[in-house]
């Protein structure tokens, strides 16, 4: 088969694409398209990936000069995605979501409708709410994959329970031991892991910052990934407290999920994949700006069953957090609620949802 995999602009919407083409590289041409000027610039190459860059841009939802010039930027992106299609002749196209994925789908059911080429066109929506790309993209595609029960309903008839990809290296953590010697912590000490996504969160940071001035509490260490914008900053500000390690960015964070005993994250779709998949503990902090909050949402579908703490964005604080630290029954408790979670084989369900998809006739 000839994959196409479309999205971009964060981590939730990249890496679920790579552990998909993981999967799927060794019998498979598989190609990925993006942006330039966004985080799978970066992360694709990395995996072993090439990328073909399209210019796109985000739907405005107000009045502004973005509204102007976005709907311009998107129609170049679709001219340029109509020539890659055209050329690759896939025989899926699987949107992961942002902005990037737009000009993508659109190319790719304008090709279709004048037979040009046959790909059935897929749309993986992680959240609980889903943003108004894919609510615009919704009627556009065969099948729509999520994680949540029965799916938003404007993908009625569409939406198929997948559960979202985690990367193949969290599914088989390394010893705690052999992680934690990687990173500079040590294995005898509980551990806070602080992720601000692959952007950084001001929020929790400064939270950790508070750490510095009052100390990390005892038999905790934090292993804070601050984000590129933000981590010489955070150096600077926790660097009188050696209990307190900061690292800008981790590709493969499957050491911090192995030494990681509480997190404190955004509660992107992706993240909240990640924490079940390892089976940790977390207090979820979602960010108070997405889209139709839906951050909130994924959240709560956590929290109901016992494995995760939410916080509001404006009430998080070192003090907060440390009296969370100090509470070791609530902890235990929620681990336990944590490492019982059910997870899903998503990558082998996605795969054999394209293998379907691939397999289907026009007009089936």
């Amino acid at each position: 088969m000839k994959i196409v995999f479309a999205g971009g602009g964060t981590g939730g919407h990249v890496y679920p694409a790579i552990a998909l083409a993981d999967a799927l590289r060794d019998r498979n041409d598989v190609w990925f398209v993006g942006t330039k000027d966004r985080l799978e610039a970066t992360i694709v190459p990395k995996a072993g990936y090439s990328l073909a860059t399209i210019l796109a841009k985000p739907l405005a939802r107000t009045l502004s000069v973005a509204s102007v010039t976005a709907p311009f930027a998107n129609a170049i992106g679709i001219g340029q995605s109509l020539e890659l299609l055209a050329r690759i002749l896939p025989d899926v196209v699987v949107a992961t979501g942002g902005y990037a994925c737009f000009p993508v789908v659109v190319a790719a059911k304008i090709l279709r409708t004048l037979n040009v080429i046959d790909a059935r066109i897929a749309l993986l929506e992680p959240n609980a709410r889903p943003g108004l790309t894919n609510r615009l993209l919704a009627p556009l595609v065969d099948e729509v994959w999520g994680a949540t029960e029965r799916g938003d309903p404007r993908f009625t008839g569409k939406y198929v329970r997948t559960g979202v990809p985690v990367r193949a290296s969290l599914t088989a953590l390394p010893p705690r031991a052999q992680a934690a010697a990687r990173l500079g912590l040590d294995p005898s000490r509980r551990t806070l892991l602080a992720i601000g996504g692959s952007l950084g969160a001001a929020r929790i940071n400064d939270a950790i910052a508070w750490f510095d001035l009052d100390g990390v509490p005892a038999g905790w260490q934090i292993l804070l990934l601050a984000g590129a914008r933000d981590a010489r900053r955070m150096r600077e500000e926790c660097a009188d407290e050696p209990s307190i390690h900061v690292v800008a960015y981790l590709d493969d964070p499957s050491d911090a999920f192995a030494v990681a005993d509480l997190i404190v994250a955004r509660a992107g779709a992706s993240t909240l994949a990640e924490l079940a998949a390892v089976g940790v503990p977390a207090i979820l902090v979602p960010y108070p700006f997405a889209s139709d909050d839906h951050q909130r949402a994924n959240a709560l579908s956590v929290v109901q069953r016992g494995a995760a703490i939410v916080v509001d964005d404006a009430a998080l604080d070192g003090p907060l957090l440390a009296g969370l630290l100090s509470d070791r029954d609530r902890l235990d408790r929620l681990g336990e609620a944590a490492r019982s979670l059910a997870t899903v084989d998503a990558t082998r369900a996605i795969v054999a949802r394209i293998q379907a998809l691939a397999a289907r006739r026009p007009g089936t």
